[in-house]
C-alpha cells in the first residue's frame, strides 16, 4: 500500500485511470490525507491500480470511496490477445489484489462500468450488486442526439427557451451550492456533504480544466437551477444538480443539461448521466436518449460484530418503522438506540 507524496497532489492528471474520479488530484480533493492506492507492476510496466479511501470509526477499519465520487475500483492495463487469456490475467491481479488489501471490516467499492469480470473478487467472499446509470456514448452528432431524445424532452427544453430562461456558464460556486442545497431541504434531509468539500473540489477541477458550472435565471433574473459537471478526455459526468423546487416545472434543468451535452460533444467522448437508481430521475435521464449501462458496486463485511450491528439496526429500524406512538422504544436499552 503507498500513500501518495504530498508532491503528487497536484502534480497534473495521469495515464492509469479509468475515469477522471482516479486521478490522484481528484482524489485529494475530496478524500485529503485519507486515500491510498495499491499497484501491481512487472518490472517498470504498470499492470494494475487501485486507489481507496481507509477510514476507521468506532474502533473498525473501513476501505471505502470518498464523497461526491460515482466510482473507484481496479485500473488495469488494457490487454491484447484471447479473451481466455485476458480472464487469466485478470484473475491473477485481481488475487493479488485481494492478498494486499490492508485488513478491514469492512469494504465497499463501486467499480468502473469497464469493468465486467468480478469473479476474482465473488470467489474471495464479496457480494456484487448491480447498479445503473445512463450514457450517450456517441456525441460526434448533436443533431442526431436531438432528434433521438423523447418528444417531451424536446418540449421541455423550447418551452424553456422560449419563457426566457437563459443558461449562464459560470464560475458561481456559491449561487450553485444554494441551489444545491435547496433540492435537499425540499425532502427535507440534510446536504449529504460538506460545501467546504464541495469548494475543495471545484478548486481542483478548475485548475486541471475539468468542471463546468451551469446555472439558469428566468426572465426576472432569479436563478432556477444550477448544474456541476466534471470531465476529461474520456467523459463528462452530470455531478451533481440542484434546483428551486417552486420553479420545478419550468423546464430549466433540462436546457441546462442540454447545454451541457453540446459542450460535452465539443470536448470529450461520451456524457455520463451518472445514473439513478429511483425512478423518477432514471426516467428523466432516460428521456434524452441515453442507453442503459450497467456497473458493479462490491462489498465485502469480514467482522462479526459489524455484521450484527448492521442486522441490529435494520431490524430496529424496520420494528420502529411501524412505532408511530414510540412505545416500542421505551423497551430499548438507552445504548442501543443511540447507535442507531
Amino acid at each position: 500500500m503507498e500513500k501518495k507524496a504530498e508532491s503528487d497532489f497536484h502534480a497534473g492528471s495521469i495515464p492509469h485511470v479509468n475515469s477522471l474520479f482516479q486521478q490522484p488530484w481528484w482524489l485529494e480533493a475530496v478524500a485529503p490525507g485519507r486515500w491510498h492506492e495499491i499497484s501491481i507492476k512487472k518490472g517498470d510496466d504498470l499492470l494494475l491500480r487501485f486507489p481507496f479511501v481507509l477510514e476507521k470509526q468506532n474502533g473498525f477499519i473501513f476501505l471505502t470511496m470518498p464523497a461526491i465520487t460515482q466510482t473507484l475500483g481496479p485500473w488495469l492495463k488494457p490487454q491484447n490477445g484471447r479473451h481466455s487469456s485476458q480472464l487469466s490475467l485478470q484473475k491473477e491481479l485481481m488475487t493479488e489484489l485481494i492478498g494486499r488489501l490492508p485488513a478491514h471490516d469492512s469494504f465497499y467499492q463501486r467499480f468502473h462500468l469497464s469493468i465486467t469480470n468480478w469473479l476474482p473478487f465473488y470467489w474471495k467472499g464479496f457480494t456484487q450488486t448491480t447498479r445503473y446509470t445512463y450514457i450517450i456514448d456517441d456525441l460526434s452528432d448533436i443533431d442526431r442526439i436531438w432528434d433521438g431524445m423523447r418528444p417531451n424532452m424536446r418540449n421541455k427544453i423550447r418551452k424553456a427557451e422560449k419563457s426566457g430562461i437563459k443558461v449562464v456558464d459560470t464560475d458561481d460556486i456559491e449561487t450553485f451550492l444554494d441551489l444545491n442545497e435547496l433540492t435537499f431541504k425540499r425532502q427535507s434531509m440534510p446536504l449529504p456533504y460538506s460545501r467546504d468539500l464541495v469548494r475543495r473540489l471545484d478548486k481542483a477541477c478548475a485548475r486541471n480544466n475539468a468542471r463546468k458550472i451551469y446555472i439558469t435565471y428566468g426572465p426576472d433574473g432569479r436563478p432556477q437551477t444550477g448544474l456541476l459537471c466534471v470531465y476529461d478526455e474520456r467523459a463528462m459526468y452530470n455531478l451533481l444538480q440542484g434546483g428551486d423546487p417552486s420553479l420545478r416545472s419550468s423546464g430549466a434543468n433540462a436546457l441546462a443539461m442540454w447545454e451541457s451535452i453540446k459542450f460535452a460533444s465539443q470536448v470529450t467522448a461520451a456524457y455520463d448521466f451518472e445514473g439513478s437508481m429511483i425512478e423518477p430521475i432514471e426516467e428523466f435521464f432516460r428521456g434524452f436518449g441515453a442507453v442503459q449501462a450497467q456497473y458493479f458496486e462490491i462489498s465485502r463485511i469480514t467482522s462479526r460484530q459489524l455484521q450484527f450491528r448492521i442486522y441490529r439496526g435494520k431490524l430496529l429500524r424496520l420494528m420502529f418503522a411501524g412505532d408511530s406512538t414510540g412505545k416500542l422504544k421505551r423497551f430499548i436499552p438507552g445504548r442501543i438506540r443511540r447507535a442507531l
